[in-house]
């Protein structure tokens, strides 16, 4: 029989001897009258064997310290599995004649994509299986198989797909992969019209997916330079060799980032130009014949916009989102011609109360993104023959909860596609019609053995930081739970970029619920989830707030009689690595453990480094240390790397994959080196990297459980929950 899923988990390796010692190898560097000495820079070679043998011994050391932990492991992968409905299909979307959704099958990792054709034009409603489709026929009558994942990734140990794309005609499928977890993707197309016959195009190197001309006669994709920026954009013409492609636009300052797209109503390309603070957008009209792109408003530093084609009072225009009138944004209107900001016309006004994030035009509504009080909430503005005739949100009744716009890929649609979760509500999909006001619930996502989001509390606390702010935490936990007095909390954070991490529903994370633990996010500043000034006071000169922040609401669980400090558990992700490392440092008596995941804790050394993927692209979000002596004495101030002191520091798990190319293996490497010979006290540091995989981590849904179990087993022992079981 093939084995299961749950028999492919890695057995424990021989136990060794020790933890891994890195060799100290110092390296001195002087820069604004600063002598600065790196001993573990040499770990960053990943093509040397002895690099790779050291991170070979780490994973040695990490399985022989948590092999206790084995058991729970397969139990807790047994809980997620058994709490997923393996064979199941997404809500199908509809566009073009099509409805297109996704199957996912038991036993298999990835799943696949799928369409059937639409029958009543007249009928939005989606269609639905008779029964639970099973994996060895069709979940609807007519089905096309456009993409089996599961073929696309045998024998391969790593499997992305970086996007796929139909020709407007519907008759040819793009679609790219990466099998390495460098984020490089290869992408290929198929007649589906021709028993999929695969066409000799190859276009290797792009980033993430691709763009058709709506004429069908080639594609569009973006490609990055050595530094990883996403700086050109190409045009593939069908049947012909990827040398001869057309260079359509190259962005040269470094700053900025470019990529293409087309808009809903399928009548203009984009070319995007944005940095940190500054966008511009190139557009092509592709009605007008022989017509090229062109600038739409120039860049003008510190300006930043989106275009929306819209048809309003008959008149074709584009919706103009942008910050000219204030942080918080304002949408107004212009011609499709290029215009200047200052013929922009004021529809919705900047409100410094509302921080208004995107927008989508429909042939007879507009959807609105925007966040209020930490909350994000839809607005839809009715289009009359005049044009804008109404105004309302749609309403939710719960305390803390995520709503946001879903797939609304055809431009006549009635209704609109949303998606709703909390921390207890698993993911919904609702249709919501615009004339009647209507919410229809087309899915929620299966919690299999009887979840009730009922057994469940939400709270949303405001936790006072040291300099008056009120930072939002968003907590869960079982109901009635935290009578019985404090309880273990496993506290998340991000908070950078303008990165709003709002309240969102895991499967996994009743694992923790169930066992009697709590879960919150702090909501700290350097994410966007109060505003852009919310973002503002977390990033460049303000960076120090977002830590603060995290420690601030670390210390209010703990006064209110939350958690307390011997179960109370941080974790954080890539920025938000770097995030809980500066935390570790400055408060290490907080935390009885801290998980960091890919995280960016060497923060100088790689922003020092002009060479390396994305670091001129982030001056606008950390500083320029190289060129500016402040920026350099600031980020030296709180890299979690450089300031490793000899404190008696809680148990840390860091976890890392070899292959990403957005937080270099090398950082969470020698802070774990540098951690085993500087603290004092328990010196208990983890270092576990996946050895195929990128920023994202591991590759299909299986092993992604079997990864999280992992980190849940290091978690709930921290908390002294390993040998607790679940409550039913």
């Amino acid at each position: 029989m093939p084995e299961t899923p749950a028999e492919q988990a890695p057995a424990p390796s021989t136990p060794p001897a020790g933890a891994p010692v890195a060799d100290r190898r110092p390296v001195t560097r002087e820069l604004h009258g600063t002598t600065r000495t790196d001993e573990y820079d040499w770990l960053r070679d990943k093509e040397s064997p002895e690099v790779l043998a050291h991170l070979e011994a780490e994973n040695a050391w990490t399985e022989h310290r948590t092999a206790h932990l084995s058991g729970l492991r397969t139990r807790l992968f047994e809980e997620i599995r058994a709490r997923t409905k393996e064979t199941d299909l997404s809500v199908p979307t509809r566009n073009r004649g099509w409805w297109f959704y996704a199957r996912s099958f038991e036993g298999r990792e990835y799943g696949a994509s799928c369409r059937v054709p639409v029958v009543d034009e007249a009928d939005w409603t989606p269609p639905r299986p008779d029964g639970d489709a099973a994996p060895d026929r069709p979940a609807l009558p007519g089905e096309q198989v456009l993409l089996d994942l599961d073929a696309l990734a045998e024998g391969h140990d790593f499997f992305s797909l970086g996007g796929s794309a139909l020709s407007l005609d519907g008759r040819l499928l793009a679609w790219s992969v990466d099998t390495t977890g460098d984020e490089r993707y290869t992408a290929r197309v198929k007649d589906l019209e021709a028993d999929d016959r695969l066409l000799p195009d190859v276009v290797e190197g792009v980033l993430g997916g691709v763009t058709w001309d709506p004429d069908g006669s080639g594609f569009y994709y973006t490609t990055v330079d050595e530094a990883w920026r996403a700086d050109k954009v190409w045009k593939h013409r069908l049947g012909t060799p990827q040398a001869d492609d057309e260079l359509v636009f190259h962005e040269e300052d470094q700053r900025f980032w470019v990529g293409v797209g087309r808009s809903r109503d399928d009548r203009f390309l984009f070319v995007v130009s944005g940095s940190k603070t500054t966008s511009e957008w190139q557009v092509r009209d592709t009605a007008e014949p022989g017509s090229g792109f062109v600038t739409w408003s120039a860049r003008r530093e510190g300006l930043e916009y989106t275009l929306e084609p819209a048809v309003l009072a008959g008149r074709r225009l584009f919706l103009v989102l942008h910050n000219g009138a204030g942080p918080d944004f304002e949408l107004a209107t212009a011609g499709t011609a290029p215009t200047p900001p200052e013929e922009w016309v004021p529809m919705l006004r900047h409100d410094p109360a509302v921080r208004l994030e995107d927008v989508d035009a429909f042939a007879g509504h507009l959807v609105v993104h925007q966040r209020s009080e930490g909350l994000t909430q839809l607005r839809i503005i009715e289009l009359g023959p005049d044009g804008p005739a109404d105004d309302h949100l749609v309403e939710f009744d719960r305390e803390v909860y995520t709503v946001g716009s879903g797939a609304n890929p055809a431009f006549d649609q009635p209704t609109v596609r949303l998606g709703y979760t909390s921390l207890a509500v698993p993911s919904s999909v609702y249709d919501y019609d615009v004339r009647t006001r209507g919410l229809t619930l087309l899915r929620q996502t299966p919690v299999l053995g009887g979840y009730d989001p009922d057994d469940y509390e939400e709270h949303r606390l405001w936790a006072p930081a040291r300099d008056g702010e009120r930072v939002p935490v968003s907590l869960v936990c079982r109901r009635g739970a935290r009578e019985a007095g404090p309880l273990p909390t496993l506290l998340y954070g991000y908070g950078a970029y303008e990165a709003s991490i709002d309240p969102y529903f895991s499967p996994s994370r009743l694992s923790l619920l169930d066992r009697g633990a709590a879960f919150a996010i702090a909501h700290v500043r350097g994410g966007g989830e109060m505003g852009r000034r919310w973002y503002d006071q977390g990033k460049l000169e303000h960076k120090e707030n977002s830590f603060h922040d995290f420690v601030d609401a670390a210390r209010h669980l703990v006064g209110t009689g939350w958690s307390d400090p011997g179960t109370l558990v941080a974790e954080g992700g890539s920025a938000g690595g770097l995030l809980v490392g500066a935390a570790l440092n400055e408060a290490p008596e907080l935390f009885a453990g801290v998980v960091a995941s890919v995280p960016f804790v060497d923060t100088l050394t790689t922003m020092l480094d002009a060479t390396l993927p994305l670091t001129v692209g982030e001056y606008d979000e950390w500083g320029n240390p190289e060129g500016d002596p402040e920026a350099y004495a600031r980020i030296a101030g709180y890299a979690p790397y450089d300031n490793v002191r000899a404190a008696d520091y809680p148990p840390v798990l860091a976890e890392t994959s070899l292959h990403d190319t957005r937080v270099l293996f090398v950082e969470p490497a020698k802070w774990v080196a540098r951690l085993r010979a500087t603290a004092v006290g328990r010196r208990d540091f983890l270092l576990r990297t996946e050895m195929a995989a990128g920023h994202g981590g591991v590759s299909g849904r299986y092993k992604a459980w079997h990864d999280r179990a992992f980190s849940l087993a290091w978690i709930l022992d921290r908390m002294g929950l390993a040998d607790v079981e679940p409550r039913a």
